[in-house]
């Protein structure tokens, strides 16, 4: 019987999509969620002249509605064909000039403007903590949805979104505009990473503005993204709502994320027994019962709490798959961690070159607060910042629906009691996130080193000493792994063809001068021989010889858990500077394709989707090869 992920996968790909007029839309956000006082309706928004809904502190509120500003002239420049087939929208599609014209903002769907009726367009409304300090309100000060969609297909839902749509009341000090360069960047990377089966927001479409001109360190081209994510919502939407003491919201918003966003209460970690449904509370539910007494370790839990878990979870899982990809974000502010457990807002994000954990792609970041091995604390940093926004509905325990606690709140003499309970509950968390973290991370190298079954002795006799290895001799992480994946055990059978094999992870210049190459391969043959030996133990029934069948099966494993091709810093830079200097729209096309098959060993020439690929083999090449010396580990900054 096919798994429900076949199946789905089957119907996804015979499904040939609808005409964008035609998609399903709804606006689930704005119809569960407490909207901008100063507009508290689309027609109040709508009727006001669009230069009015400028920059402006919003309280007691989770969005504004407000609509993208007009483009004079839109470029569309690339679209991922990924994303229309995971939408739902037919191929052909991407070809009219109303595709074009809503990928711009020009043309919105669901609104009557006649009758100042329908779904309308918001942004929304959050705060954060950046580099550890509090930012206060921060919001959607550039991105603008515009409606949900269901594909019919696989049955998931997104909310589309504009980056780059124009000046909304969280703007602050900027121009509600993105500049083409890292309008580039995230349509590239958004893609690529949903690839790599790593958790992301997405992007469909790369709109040029060739009438903007957007002011940065320079003056640049300005640009719009249409991306998609099944939620916007980020940690720092509770941030800011703590931070105010908005206690209606930050249950509003629980409520919201638990039903709307995760799919009801049932659905999170644990279930609750309790049959009698509270106000805002779960469905009935078998399984596990809600916690009503404590035992010396642990702590009652209520949904709430099981809300916390769930996100703690998700961004446990994204990222150790970051981790274990090289993959590096660089500006995890809470504004930037995602409530769903997605990759987003990309601004200096890299992949690794040379292996390097203390790496950091933002030249901003002096004291290394995101680079490469700060990664799993800072998001773990971040939970605790959600924990202490969740803490009063988590530590109130099973009296969380009191009617006296959801109209008074916590009665002076509870404090001790409700802050003990709250810290325990995220300590609890705390333990779970290392252990989502690391099983993941270990399932992930497992695979990635070509074994089917982890062992206990995997992490320090492989994993730990293969990373080891590839910092001292500064060796590039995507191409390890990648070059692996065609060794066979022939090659690393003895010291002798060791020592030889171990060069093809060297650099075409060959090592840093401060390094002995005979040091070199000595220490890769020595980690060689192990890996050697764990995948005979691996991959053979008596565990003393792998058939050529079983060989070939592990390589081709290998090869599709290693992508030849990551978007790297210096491919993003030529791409950059061939689209907006020299006028070249192709290239885009080219390098969205090799990110949407970053597992191929070649492009040009090749079958995909019914149709011959005519690539560029010598771009291919020299992307997928050695980066140019130095190129290596470029850091950019967060302005975009």
């Amino acid at each position: 019987m096919a798994s429900h992920g076949s199946a789905r996968s089957a119907r996804q790909l015979s499904y040939e999509g609808k005409p964008l007029k035609d998609i399903p839309k709804s606006w689930n956000f704005t119809s569960g969620l407490t909207p901008d006082p100063l507009f508290p309706t689309p027609a109040a928004s709508h009727k006001t002249p669009r230069d009015q809904i400028g920059p402006r502190m919003v309280r007691d509120a989770l969005y504004t509605w407000v609509r993208p500003e007009k483009q004079e002239s839109p470029e569309l420049l690339a679209v991922s064909p990924a994303a229309m087939r995971d939408l739902g929208i037919k191929d052909d599609e991407k070809a009219t000039e109303e595709f074009r014209q809503f990928v711009s903002g020009n043309k919105l769907y669901g609104w009557d403007e006649d009758k100042l009726e329908g779904g309308y367009p918001w942004a929304q409304c959050y705060g954060g903590y950046q580099f550890g300090q509090w930012a206060g309100q921060l919001g959607d000060g550039r991105a603008i949805s515009l409606f949900e969609t269901t594909n019919p297909a696989t049955d998931i839902r997104y909310e589309l979104q504009l980056k780059g749509a124009g000046l909304t009341p969280y703007s602050r000090f900027a121009d509600g505009k993105a500049v083409l360069r890292s309008s580039i960047r995230e349509f590239v990377v958004s893609e690529a990473l949903n690839a790599l089966s790593i958790p992301t927001t997405r992007a469909l479409a790369l709109t040029l503005l060739p009438g903007s001109r957007v002011l940065r360190e320079r003056i640049e081209p300005g640009a719009i993204v249409l991306r998609f994510a099944q939620s916007w919502l980020r940690l720092g939407t509770f941030d800011l709502l703590r931070s105010r003491g908005d206690r209606k919201l930050v249950r509003e918003l629980s409520t919201y994320v638990a039903k709307d966003v995760f799919g009801g209460w049932d659905q999170l970690p644990g279930r609750l027994a309790n049959p009698d449904k509270p106000a805002d509370g779960p469905e009935p539910s078998r399984g596990v019962s809600e916690k009503t007494t404590e035992g010396p370790d642990e702590v009652a839990e209520n949904r709430y709490t099981r809300l916390y878990r769930e996100i703690v979870r998700r961004n446990a899982l994204v990222v150790a798959q970051w981790q274990a990809y090289g993959f590096m974000n660089g500006v995890l502010n809470t504004d930037n961690t995602s409530v769903f457990g997605l990759s987003i807002d990309f601004g200096p994000f890299a992949f690794m070159d040379n292996f390097d954990p203390s790496y950091t792609p933002n030249h901003d970041d002096g004291m290394l607060r995101y680079s490469y091995k700060n990664q799993p604390t800072i998001i773990w940093w971040n939970l605790v910042r959600l924990g202490e926004a969740l803490g009063e509905l988590m530590g109130m325990g099973s009296a969380v629906d009191n009617e006296s606690y959801i109209a008074e709140g916590v009665k002076k003499g509870q404090e001790d009691e409700v802050i003990a309970r709250a810290e325990k509950l995220i300590t609890q968390a705390g333990e779970e996130y290392k252990h989502t973290f690391l099983s993941e991370y270990k399932r992930l190298m497992t695979a990635r080193l070509g074994l089917r079954q982890q062992k206990d002795s995997d992490f320090e006799v492989l994993f730990s000493e293969a990373l080891d290895t590839l910092e001292a001799f500064e060796l590039d992480f995507s191409h390890f792994f990648r070059r692996l994946s065609s060794v066979k055990l022939a090659q690393v059978a003895t010291e002798e063809a060791r020592r030889q094999t171990a060069k093809v992870f060297f650099h075409s210049e060959g090592l840093p001068k401060t390094t002995a190459e005979g040091d070199a391969l000595g220490r890769i043959s020595n980690w060689l021989s192990k890996w050697h030996d764990r995948v005979v133990q691996d991959w053979s029934p008596d565990g003393t010889s792998v058939t050529d069948g079983a060989e070939s099966e592990r390589i081709q494993a290998m090869k599709q858990v290693n992508p030849n091709f990551v978007p790297r810093g210096w491919i993003l830079d030529e791409i950059i500077r061939r689209v907006e200097k020299e006028g070249d729209r192709k290239v885009l096309d080219r390098v969205m394709h090799m990110a949407l098959h970053p597992f191929n060993d070649s492009w040009s020439g090749l079958e995909f989707d019914g149709a011959t690929y005519q690539g560029d083999r010598e771009e291919e090449q020299r992307w997928v090869g050695d980066v140019p010396r130095l190129e290596r580990a470029m850091q950019c900054s967060c302005s975009s």
